[in-house]
């Protein structure tokens, strides 16, 4: 990318004007980011901006700046959603200036061109050009790329591409039924034909001949009359046998499709799912694949009998009057052209219909799970008005897509008529001119009938074809997602497990965001590590990262000396235990929910769980024992029975790595102590990893690992880390006195965060 001619071109336009910052002439504006805090982060406007000689700071106060010079450095770093840039000497640091995480992207590019100018300016050569960035997303493009490779994977499918042909891999075990039925609808579709067909001889031959004065042949009558019955009995008969056949298939394809999506959706990484809303992705995999199957199942078959229906009428027109069949297809070009016209338009209005569709869905999903909290902070009213919104959004959506259809349909039929009434004039032409008899002008008119009632249907089937679309769009968007969490194409077979974790140099960021950075630690079999730090230090990131929920961005994650993501993915967590700080309970039995991680654990392995989990007395005095139910995500249960039967959940599998996150926090004192009791059995022999912030649960631990800003700052005991004073011993005095540490402007009682 080349500097813009004009030195203030690439500006905000805010900046442009009389609070433009003052250049020399010839200087360039060759990077900038815009500021949207100050130094006490309350929010404020500002503006950094980069030249070829100097580095200039504005606000509406003013504009500084600082000659570019060696040993001068622009430091960039990243903590709970502020970014922070430092202007820094070896000796002292000159400025500081922050903003939220908005700006990153701008502010990564703002440094590396510092460091750029910086060099280019000390070593006497020209000043660096900025490497080409991405228009959407601000990044630097890779040498040589002309587009964002992370833009164009997510970036949707083309809307020009028709994605109901995509379902053509789903279809492809029935090959044998589609064929079938294909064949039954071309011979049921002919056997509709022979009536009109029949009307012709029927009158020529019989009828007016007795209008003008002979006897009726009964004989011939019967003969045609028994074609008439006989074409509509095996009409019938065709007709029942494809549409139960194609029917059969379309319902195969519909659930392989919901099930494919499912399974797809089971194998993506954590990280889809935090920028996905349940509702949405609950309405594309129930509502969109039935509408699919409906489409599959009826309209798709009734387009395909319109299309046979019309081809052989054409045909059957054509070999009796060429003339006649000309005019009567005369209407075909403009209701072709009126299709192509609105379908972009419907395909378009569906898909918004099915995203506000989604949203309405995203509010009953928010809800009707969070109805306790709803009812008690009184927000019903509140909750009525959202989905009062998102329902009247969702109309007047419709009510534009209705506008296009309500006209488009009308004209259709406006057209078959017209065209009905120029057969009829063009027929009476021709018999007054004896080129056709009344009963070939009956025959054609009878087809005709049949002819531009399948061009009505087939005008009709544009919007349904277009919600199908829209929908196996929307599906597909699913099944084009690569999970960012890889199953290894030969995954290294995982034999007995010891438990030895090393991490080497691990660091990972969640979208621009750096989490954890330089991350090294040796964790033996057997030992129990306590991880402790302030809310957003990285603590369950960490744990994420070893349960390979996430890839680390770089270096490694060791088990027993082989990297995580050579192994199996559910091979590997099979021999992972994880009780979280919300245990999540399914609907369903005690018993169900604590074999959930062995379905085949017999009702003694389940009750042994439970009782080294301290369950089994609550369990009994339940109405029925471990078959009574848990209520939706367990709300039959107090939290402390909640927990519990998740660490019994965690026992039934007996892993050698175990993972407590926040297993106590949740929970009053008496109910800890129990808790407690069931997760000292649970630890016994295992690689433990716990995450607390109440530091009385971990004086257990063999080790404490100190993490701050994403980084290990300490490691050791209890006893040797208060003996040190550092940050540790701030923690501890903290929650102590229940004080604030010092120098600290993070809450210490707080979750670990970042959920990244």
């Amino acid at each position: 990318m080349t500097f813009p001619s004009h030195p203030l071109s690439s500006l905000p336009d805010t900046w442009r004007g009389q609070a433009a910052p003052p250049l020399a002439d010839g200087e360039t504006v060759c990077a900038w980011v815009e500021l949207d805090l100050d130094t006490d982060l309350h929010y404020a406007q500002g503006i950094l901006v980069l030249t070829e000689t100097r580095l200039l700071a504005g606000s509406p106060a003013g504009w500084t700046g600082w000659p570019l010079r060696e040993g001068l450095r622009l430091a960039l770093s990243d903590h709970a959603g502020v970014v922070t840039l430092e202007l820094v000497t070896s000796h002292e640091r000159q400025a500081l200036w922050r903003t939220t995480m908005a700006q990153h992207a701008g502010a990564v590019r703002l440094a590396e061109q510092f460091d750029r100018q910086r060099e280019a300016l000390t070593e006497g050569g020209t000043a660096a050009r900025l490497a080409p960035a991405c228009p959407r997303c601000h990044a630097p493009l890779p040498p040589g790329e002309k587009h964002c490779p992370a833009c164009e994977a997510d970036a949707p499918v083309a809307d020009k591409e028709w994605a109901l042909l995509r379902l053509r891999r789903f279809a492809r075990p029935y090959r044998g039924r589609l064929l079938a039925g294909f064949i039954l609808t071309i011979l049921s579709t002919a056997a509709t034909l022979v009536p009109p067909y029949l009307t012709m001889p029927l009158m020529d031959d019989v009828l007016i001949p007795f209008q003008n004065g002979k006897p009726i042949d009964y004989g011939l009558a019967t003969l045609y009359l028994s074609g008439l019955l006989g074409a509509a009995l095996v009409a019938w008969v065709l007709g029942w046998s494809r549409t139960y056949i194609l029917a059969w298939v379309s319902e195969r394809i519909g659930a392989d499709l919901r099930t494919t999506a499912y399974e797809h959706l089971q194998q993506l990484s954590l990280e889809y799912f935090g920028g996905k809303r349940t509702g949405d992705l609950m309405a594309r995999i129930g509502n969109e694949t039935d509408r699919i199957c409906v489409f599959l199942s009826l309209h798709l078959l009734d387009f395909a009998t319109d299309v046979l229906m019309i081809l052989m009428t054409a045909g059957i027109l054509v070999s009796i009057d060429p003339w006649l069949a000309l005019v009567t297809l005369l209407p075909l070009p403009f209701i072709a052209w009126l299709i192509h016209l609105v379908r972009d338009k419907l395909r378009h209005g569906f898909e918004k219909v099915d995203r506000n569709w989604a949203e309405i869905t995203n509010v009953l999903a928010d809800t009707i799970p969070g109805i306790r909290v709803v009812k008690a902070f009184a927000q019903e009213k509140r909750e009525v008005a959202r989905f009062r919104e998102a329902n009247n959004h969702n109309l007047a959506v419709n009510d534009k897509v209705n506008t296009v259809w309500s006209m488009f349909s009308p004209t259709v039929i406006l057209l078959t008529e017209i065209g009905l009434l120029v057969v009829w004039i063009f027929g009476i032409w021709q018999i007054a001119n004896h080129h056709i008899s009344v009963g070939v002008l009956a025959a054609f008119l009878a087809y005709i009938s049949r002819f531009y009632l399948r061009l009505d249907s087939m005008s009709r089937i544009v919007s349904v074809t277009q919600k199908a679309a829209a929908g196996a769009k929307r599906i597909f968007d699913i099944l084009d997602r690569v999970s960012s969490v890889p199953e290894p194409a030969n995954p290294v077979p995982l034999a007995h497990v010891e438990g030895r974790i090393q991490i080497r140099d691990a660091a990972f960021r969640y979208g621009t965001r750096a989490v954890l950075r330089g991350i090294d630690l040796d964790i033996q079999p057997g030992e129990m590590i306590g991880l402790v730090g302030h809310s957003g230090s990285g603590k369950s990131t960490l744990v994420n990262l070893i349960c390979r929920f996430y890839d680390v961005s770089q270096g490694s994650i060791m088990v027993d000396g082989v990297d995580i993501r050579s192994l199996s993915i559910p091979e590997y967590r099979h021999n992972i235990g994880v009780v979280l700080q919300e245990p999540f309970l399914f609907f369903g039995t005690v018993a169900e929910n604590i074999a959930y991680g062995k379905p085949d654990a017999s009702r003694e392995e389940i009750v042994a769980a439970a009782r080294a989990a301290h369950a089994h007395e609550f369990i009994l005095r339940l109405p029925h024992g471990y078959d009574s139910l848990v209520g939706e995500r367990g709300q039959a249960l107090s939290g402390g029975e909640r927990q519990r039967i998740s660490i019994a959940r965690a026992l039934l599998i007996d892993p050698r790595i175990l993972i407590l996150d926040e297993a106590t926090s949740s929970v009053d004192t008496s109910t800890e102590q129990e808790i407690q009791k069931a997760l000292d059995n649970l630890v016994q022999g295992r690689t433990t990893i716990a995450v607390a912030h109440r530091l009385s649960t971990l004086r257990r631990a063999d080790r404490l690992v100190v993490l701050d800003r994403g980084r290990i700052v300490e490691q050791g005991r209890h006893e040797e880390l208060i003996a040190k004073g550092g940050a540790y011993y701030r923690l501890h005095l903290a929650q102590t006195r229940q004080l604030d540490p010092p120098g600290s402007d993070s809450n210490w009682d707080g979750d670990d965060e970042e959920q990244a």
